[in-house]
């Protein structure tokens, strides 16, 4: 019981939320690049929140159902289609057996979740499920025989702010900068960029001419290279620098990082931590309300009602 692989897509992997437990181990925390996605895609079929599903990027797969599976594609709203017909972002449907799942592309943002009822099951690996390469054209994706009645939730629907604006706090290193030429300004995330780091273009910031030993980073730390550009490092980054730490983006705004995508703009905002903290025990609060929530009304479903045709 799979689902074969007919194309992989731009970059289209297992994730789930990730290895935090190994950094000491020099080993990337991994998983899903937004987490908030990936958590509530999964609470809407009925899965606990870190099971593991696709990571789709910039441009999707195409699919092929062995048996019937019940599906949700959450996050960004790419252009979906089974077997030719459209699919709505955010809404849970059943993939037939024979039927082709082909996932294109998205205008806005740059990351959705496919997230199948009770998970991809494939090893686990440093007590993650989060694939270390992307899939590969002739994979077949394990999973089980399952049906979805379609729903959604309309207060969790996709919505992109005008402007990206991004917290951060002051990092190890910022007395060695100008906070203004880093706060004061707009930068815009580069072609290069990847789940190991965003590369962004600005006014180069001015270098104070000093070295550094290299020490722990971590996802959100915001490094300035010799080029006096910036590097936000992603869930994928390495953990130990030698660039010097002009910021540190908050917990709170990790997942917003996943979602921009080359071309966009952003701005970074300074925080007290009390104010880090707040956001992020919001955050928390925010999601363990919703998987649960969802969670819960699927399961109010009863017997074979639960997985009723869509």
């Amino acid at each position: 019981m799979s689902l074969f692989v007919l194309e992989s897509g731009l970059e289209t992997r297992i994730v789930d939320r990730g290895r935090p437990g190994t950094r000491s181990l020099g080993v990337p925390v991994g998983g899903a690049a937004d987490r908030r996605s990936l958590m509530l895609g999964n609470a809407l079929v009925g899965n606990s929140p870190d099971a593991a599903a696709l990571e789709i990027a910039l441009k999707g797969p195409r699919l092929r159902a062995d048996v019937n599976v019940g599906c949700i594609l959450f996050g960004a709203p790419f252009e979906a289609t089974r077997d030719g017909y459209p699919i709505e972002p955010g809404h849970s449907f059943t993939l037939r057996a024979g039927e082709e799942l082909r996932i294109a592309g998205t205008r806005r943002g740059a990351r959705a979740y496919l997230c199948v009822r009770g998970g991809l099951d494939v090893p686990v690996v440093l007590a993650s499920r989060s694939g270390l390469e992307p899939i590969r054209t002739g994979d077949r994706l394990a999973c089980a025989a399952s049906e979805l009645i379609t729903r959604f939730c309309p207060e969790l629907e996709w919505s992109e702010p005008e402007r990206v604006v991004v917290s951060a706090l002051p990092g190890l290193q910022a007395d060695w900068f100008s906070a203004a030429e880093f706060f004061e300004q707009t930068f815009t995330v580069a072609p290069e960029s990847n789940r190991m780091g965003l590369r962004l273009r600005g006014q180069p910031i001015s270098l104070p001419g000093r070295e550094m030993i290299s020490e722990p980073v971590c996802p959100g730390s915001v490094q300035v290279a010799n080029d006096g550009q910036c590097i936000v490092l992603g869930v994928d980054g390495q953990t130990i620098g030698g660039y010097p730490k002009i910021a540190q983006v908050i917990q709170a705004d990790l997942d917003a990082l996943g979602q921009l995508r080359p071309g966009q703009t952003l701005r970074f905002a300074k925080v007290t931590l009390e104010e880090a903290t707040r956001r992020e025990r919001e955050r928390l609060a925010f999601l363990r309300e919703w998987t649960l929530r969802l969670r819960l009304s699927l399961d109010a479903f009863s017997g074979e009602r639960r997985f009723a045709s869509s």
